[in-house]
């Protein structure tokens, strides 16, 4: 919808024809930042500057895409000499084996995960048409991450809200023939990051719901041999905030045999989440009589079984994800 200047809304009915949009904007705010946190915070920016500056809007846009050119921008200005939010396997350092010391880098600002019901993805509201799973997966967002700010902004703006390159330019103050080159680079780094996503076949949706029950049950029963069977040959396990990254499924069970504070059957607690567009967990761990928050593992399914798994030892995402402080062990399977 395309607003007139007689037409223009004030005051709450600004933020009544803007609200519905803000789902979608979160998502892309979380595509340019890497931080569902600072998303939030630049989404609120974005119609804070908005709500002041809409006597000035001319309805010469709708009010959504006046709403995308505010928070690209606002992106783009907070990305201004901030470092980039990598995953353990975007560090360049070689896989690391079971045995291993565990690194842990705190002052890293590692890429967060994003639940689902935060942008919409697979929704029935207009969000989803931008918010498709594969626009918001793990591994883009990484891959998104190495690219220059304005080089993110335009390969998002194109290829994710499929805007036209007269548009984009007219955001970044630039023209389209430089829009064209910007976007020509982009997907060139995005090809060289990421170039296997487009390879990955999922699992049906039976198939699926079968992998995660197995993946459920190894690890509530520590099975380890039942966990070698889940992951793929190639697979890989990282967890921020630690840097080592782990390929290979039984150096992945290994690690877990090894590091994980389980003991066995009955330590530990899974509670299904969708991050992302990917299924994950809440993972928790038994302390006397409750379990409390441990790890989110999010997982990438291929057909031929769990082919990567992120996961994320933050206990403060679990807040984020509605997830409760402790579940009792009489709640256990």
């Amino acid at each position: 919808m395309t607003m007139t200047a007689t037409e223009r809304p004030a005051g709450a009915d600004f933020l009544r024809q803007a609200d519905p949009y803000r789902r979608e904007l979160l998502a892309h705010c979380y595509r340019m930042l890497g931080s569902v946190h600072d998303a939030e915070d630049l989404v609120q920016e974005t119609y804070l500057r908005a709500w002041r500056a809409y006597d000035r809007f001319e309805g010469r846009s709708s009010l959504r895409t006046w709403l995308y050119r505010i928070a690209t921008r606002v992106c783009l200005t907070a990305l201004e000499g901030r470092e980039k939010r990598p995953l353990p396997t975007g560090l360049g350092a070689p896989g690391s084996q079971a045995g291993d010391p565990l690194v842990e880098r705190d002052e890293v600002p590692w890429l967060e995960p994003v639940p689902d019901a935060m942008t919409g993805v697979e929704s029935g509201d207009p969000a989803a048409i931008v918010t498709s799973r594969e626009s918001i997966r793990l591994a883009l967002i990484a891959a998104l991450q190495y690219l220059p700010p304005r080089q993110r902004a335009v390969l998002i703006l194109r290829d994710v809200l499929q805007w036209r390159a007269a548009e984009v330019a007219q955001v970044l103050d630039t023209t389209t023939t430089a829009v064209n080159s910007i976007l020509q680079r982009a997907r060139a780094q995005l090809d060289q990051t990421a170039p296997h996503e487009n390879e990955v076949v999922e699992p049906s949706a039976a198939d699926q719901r079968e992998l995660l029950e197995k993946f459920v049950t190894a690890f509530e029963r520590k099975d380890i041999a039942a966990m070698v069977e889940l992951f793929t040959k190639d697979a890989i396990w990282e967890m921020p905030p630690f840097t080592g990254w782990y390929q290979g499924a039984e150096n992945i069970a290994r690690l877990i045999d090894t590091q994980c504070p389980a003991q066995g059957p009955g330590d530990m607690r899974l509670v299904p989440l969708r991050a992302n567009g990917q299924p994950g967990f809440g993972l928790y761990l038994r302390d006397g009589e409750v379990y409390r928050p441990f790890n989110m593992p999010v997982l990438t399914l291929s057909a031929s079984g769990v082919e990567h798994v992120t996961c994320f030892f933050d206990t403060g995402l679990f807040t984020l994800f509605g997830l409760p402080e402790t579940l009792p062990v009489a709640a256990a399977r």
